[in-house]
């Protein structure tokens, strides 16, 4: 195989390789708790370790497709009795369908309703589209599969409210925004019966630079300190359990350790391109260098390792 293709390929598995990590950790319900408590108004004040009981059943990660009249299952059971639910189908089938990265459901205090949440990890805010837009079309998506899910026919009264959550890093600011309905009033008001708060979607910005550790920024700093590219294993792990009191599983320790890994890895992959396509169209090791910000040193055994491959 052509090296550059080889490359290029090994590349995109080290990058599906390090998302799907990143979604099994956000996936833990110890951190969903804590984004629970700073977006939905019936947890605020709760502390996280309380909230993780009223998340119900596992989160599916990347296995309920987006596509409208997929994102449902029906099938039968044993007696005849129609069964329905998320059509959590293999990763493998249909590979090409866009799934919601995390969807679970949440029950309510008062232990009947439900409400429906989906988070989406963003490495950065996405330049081919408008995020809000996509966040709507997911929203939308989150309310229309319910029909003949969780309400039949037109029993609209039904709907469950929806949160879509979309975390964005390598922002600016550290922000957090509410988008849902309102209701303008044009002439006489009116009181339309209904629910104004079903669609809700929040745009979570986390910056490269981790927040101090206060109320206002508490779950800023979580996630920061969980995706970071910056910070080692060990230091994520010491922020995550002493200061969040989030208990460390042998499995959550693991996905850490592969995701730093990975990220070590995707970006030495991408100094090791960049020093390569310097070195061939002509600068000296010193000034690729000092244009990378890496040793004269390590750009020499780049270019050792990488030029016979090259030839």
């Amino acid at each position: 195989m052509n090296t550059e293709i080889a490359n290029a390929v090994n590349a995109a598995g080290d990058k599906a390789q390090y998302d799907t990590r990143v979604k099994r950790l956000l996936a833990q319900k110890s951190i969903l708790a804590h984004i629970l408590v700073k977006t939905v108004d019936e947890f605020k004040g709760m502390k996280p370790e309380d909230v993780v009981k009223y998340i119900e059943g596992e989160p599916s990660i990347s296995v309920v497709p987006v596509e409208p009249g997929l994102a449902n299952m029906e099938k039968t059971d044993a007696t005849g009795q129609r069964i329905v639910g998320l059509n959590t189908e293999n990763a493998e089938i249909n590979e090409g369908l866009v799934r919601f990265d995390i969807i679970f459901y949440v029950r309510m205090k008062n232990g009947l309703s439900q409400i429906i949440v989906n988070i989406e990890a963003q490495k950065d805010e996405p330049t081919e589209y408008k995020i809000l837009n996509r966040a709507i079309f997911y929203v939308s998506r989150l309310i229309s599969s319910q029909k003949e899910r969780d309400f039949v026919n037109t029993n609209y009264d039904d709907i469950k409210q929806v949160l879509s959550i979309w975390i964005c890093m390598n922002m600016d600011d550290n922000s957090l925004s509410h988008i849902h309905l309102t209701k303008d009033e044009m002439l006489k008001p009116c009181n339309w019966k209904g629910n104004l708060d079903l669609l809700n979607i929040v745009l979570i910005g986390i910056t490269n630079e981790i927040p101090e550790h206060d109320e206002k920024y508490e779950m800023h700093r979580l996630i920061g300190a969980l995706l970071s590219s910056e910070l080692k294993e060990q230091e994520k792990l010491d922020i995550i359990e002493h200061e969040y009191n989030i208990p460390i599983s042998q499995e959550f320790r693991e996905d850490v350790s592969i995701m730093c890994n990975l990220s070590q890895g995707i970006e030495d992959k991408a100094i090791a391109k960049i020093v390569m396509n310097m070195y061939k169209i002509g600068y000296t090791p010193n000034q690729i260098a000092d244009a990378v910000g890496v040793s004269v040193d390590e750009v020499e055994a780049i270019i050792k390792k990488k030029e016979p491959a090259m030839a």
